[in-house]
């Protein structure tokens, strides 16, 4: 039995399918106008845990993740510039080669951390159809009404607005991100942003309220349905989409549908720099390309993240970074060197499936992990760590190729010349000066084999 914290009720909850055996999961994705930092990398891990542990569990997953290429506006409060209108004029290209490029950036990020792709990966530009029709709906309905910068809906007309995030709408004041202009109410939202001069901005399309282009919230909405249904599963997202971005799918879904738009909704909590969110202005934003560049492998960040609870903020630092990345090394020396039958070990696993089940509790599956390892009666090692690594996809059993230094391949070569002229002084010799450099060496009937310390 699979429970999972739902954000909409507060509490964990025992895991049930609409369909049996079947699972369709939505993960908010990026908007592709930058580098996706850490920060942003942390929440797509947790989904991927998600996904992993529900295929674990044989369930057949189904996920869609949108690609933001429109709409996404600086303000999450529908002002200020689009964000890759914006990245396009900055750099001088065309907003969709913005958008491809750094989706490229992200889904080879994804690939470095292990994470697996999702199923369905759609793009805004391409559901502005579906995106008008949601709204026409909405209209239909008598739940929008235009404003001099677009069409807006009506949010003190969906009964339980703010349902999700706990919001008391009536304590909200206009001020930074609530500037009401010419808006109905404080938390009302834009569905159709008109373009301020139609023929300047790059993406705009045609529409039965005039030329523009759809608000942020919308896209969510269309191709999540599109792909999922009226009604699915399981929603994913970080904790800053709760109070806007998700409350607003659900009033603009559930009106539309009548029906309950999604069954369990899960957000993972920030990573940190220095107690608070990891940003620009604080610090502590760094990408994966320029972790790599100060040494990390992506795998190592990917551990680092695993050593938290989703829910719970995890504080980034060099040196914290720094600690997972040894944990790491010295748990793939020690499966290194284990030599078994390859069975698996029941009891382990039991334990292991009741952390990974339990809300997706990593930290203690890390623990079971680390428990099997050093328990020297333990039988069948290796083919429970295989099994593990479904879920933890941190390539446990997968010998990584390492690059020796030439001045290290020398000494190994002249080593070797010494032991077949049986001088094992001077073979001595050279492995201790090897091993001052970093490297042990192993002699073995296929040959020698090292290993960095």
């Amino acid at each position: 039995m699979i429970k999972l914290y739902n954000t909409l009720s507060r509490k964990k909850e025992e895991f049930k399918p609409i369909k049996k055996g079947n699972v369709g999961v939505y993960t908010c994705g990026p908007t592709v106008y930058w580098y996706q930092h850490i920060g942003n990398l942390r929440s797509y891990i947790f989904a991927d845990i998600l996904k992993r542990v529900l295929l674990y569990n044989n369930y057949k997953v189904k996920q869609v993740m949108n690609v933001t290429d429109v709409g996404h506006l600086t303000s999450d409060a529908d002002e200020g510039e689009d964000k890759i209108e914006k990245a396009a004029t900055k750099e001088g290209k065309k907003a969709s080669d913005i958008a491809n490029y750094y989706w490229k950036i992200f889904r080879q990020d994804f690939k470095k951390l292990n994470i697996i792709e999702p199923d369905i990966w759609c793009k805004a530009t391409e559901h502005i159809k579906e995106q008008i029709e949601l709204i026409k709906i909405l209209e239909k309905k008598g739940y929008t009404y235009k404003t001099s910068d677009g069409i807006y809906f009506n949010t003190s007309k969906f009964k339980d607005y703010g349902k999700l995030a706990k919001l008391r709408v009536e304590g909200l004041e206009a001020g930074k991100r609530i500037d009401m202009r010419d808006k109905k109410n404080k938390t009302d939202f834009a569905l159709w942003k008109f373009s301020d001069k139609p023929g300047e901005r790059q993406q705009e399309w045609k529409s039965p309220w005039g030329i523009g282009f759809p608000g942020w919230h919308i896209e969510c909405s269309a191709m999540s349905m599109k792909y999922l249904g009226e009604n699915f599963d399981i929603h994913t997202g970080g904790i800053d989409h709760i109070p806007i971005h998700h409350t607003n799918e659900i009033a603009q879904s559930e009106t539309v549908t009548g029906k309950r738009f999604v069954n369990y909704w899960m957000h993972g909590a920030f990573l940190t720099f220095k107690g608070e969110k990891v940003s620009k202005s604080k610090g502590g934003l760094y990408t994966i390309i320029e972790l790599e560049e100060l040494g990390f492998k992506p795998i190592d960040y990917r551990y680092f993240c695993l050593t938290a609870h989703y829910r719970t903020q995890l504080d980034f630092s060099l040196e914290n970074l720094t600690n997972a990345k040894n944990s790491y090394e010295r748990l793939k020396n020690i499966i290194e060197n284990i030599k078994d039958d390859k069975k698996e070990n029941k009891e382990y696993l039991e334990e292991f499936e009741k952390a990974i089940d339990d809300d997706l509790n990593m930290p203690e599956a890390l623990q079971v992990l680390w428990k099997l390892i050093r328990d020297e009666k333990a039988e069948g090692k290796l083919g429970t760590i295989k099994k593990m690594d479904e879920v933890f996809g941190l390539n446990l059993l997968k010998q990584e190729k390492l690059e020796v230094p030439e001045e290290i391949d020398e000494l190994i070569e002249r080593r070797n010349q010494a032991r077949k002229k049986k001088d094992f002084k001077l073979a001595d010799e050279l492995r201790d000066k090897i091993k001052k450099k970093g490297y042990s060496i192993d002699d073995t009937g296929e040959g020698t084999k090292i290993k960095k310390i």
